[in-house]
């Protein structure tokens, strides 16, 4: 892929083998950041995994300190106490059957997140064809199939983000927008990592962060000296 003439402006900026530290690696990605539009601030982490061994497919969820500076808007599918707890917690869309129905004769997708009761998730799983290659399935792992609506749902709005392993090990993640101050993507991106860290598989040798990198939706990837998140 031809990369445009403002990226490789910008790689100049970023110094071959170099290893940043947390603070001047945020500081960089934050000044090559100069679109028009504000751009997300993204980690992507390599990890010693052999994703073939069903304990080293890492999937969670983390809640940011400062958010992600997306707003999620919310479908929760319940039933009874949870719904109306839904419905308190803030979520955008709430309903059981006849969401279902809608996103199956409507192809409605007008929402980010689904959260749903392990109730609904039998009728839920007849229409995953749809939901699966959108991301949107729900999953006990990254807390949206859940009884604690309320937290899943505020957890969501405050600033949740998912991840997963690819089949090389690695996980990306949005950790803010350009927007944010140094200081706040430094502690959204810390608070990543370190969720990471506690996930390690026990059946991992060596070590397990081979590295990790953080860029701009339209810059290149700054990496980050490991020796940085001991501090």
């Amino acid at each position: 892929m031809k990369k445009s003439k403002r990226y490789a402006s910008l790689s100049t900026k970023v110094e071959k083998n170099k290893l940043y530290s947390l603070d001047d690696a945020v500081k960089l990605v934050k000044e090559m950041a100069n679109t028009k539009f504000d751009e997300t601030i993204e980690v992507a982490m390599n990890l010693n995994l052999d994703t073939k061994k069903a304990d080293q497919q890492l999937r969670g969820a983390i809640v940011l300190p400062n958010g992600t500076g997306k707003k999620q808007t919310v479908l929760v599918l319940a039933k009874g106490e949870q719904a109306k707890a839904a419905k308190e917690s803030g979520a955008d869309f709430v309903g059981d059957n006849d969401m279902i129905e809608k996103i199956e004769k409507e192809n409605w997708f007008s929402y980010d997140v689904i959260i749903a009761t392990p109730e609904m998730m039998p009728s839920l799983g007849k229409i995953g064809k749809l939901l699966g290659p959108k991301g949107l399935m729900p999953n006990p792992k990254t807390g949206t199939v859940t009884m604690d609506i309320a937290k899943a749902v505020t957890d969501t709005k405050m600033g949740k983000v998912e991840y997963r392993t690819d089949s090389f090990g690695n996980i990306h993640g949005i950790i803010g927008k350009a927007s944010f101050e140094e200081a706040k993507l430094v502690e959204n991106l810390r608070t990543f990592v370190e969720a990471i860290l506690k996930v390690r598989p026990a059946s991992v040798k060596g070590s397990y962060i081979k590295n990790v990198s953080i860029s701009s939706t339209m810059g290149p990837g700054v990496k980050i000296d490991l020796n940085s998140f001991d501090k």
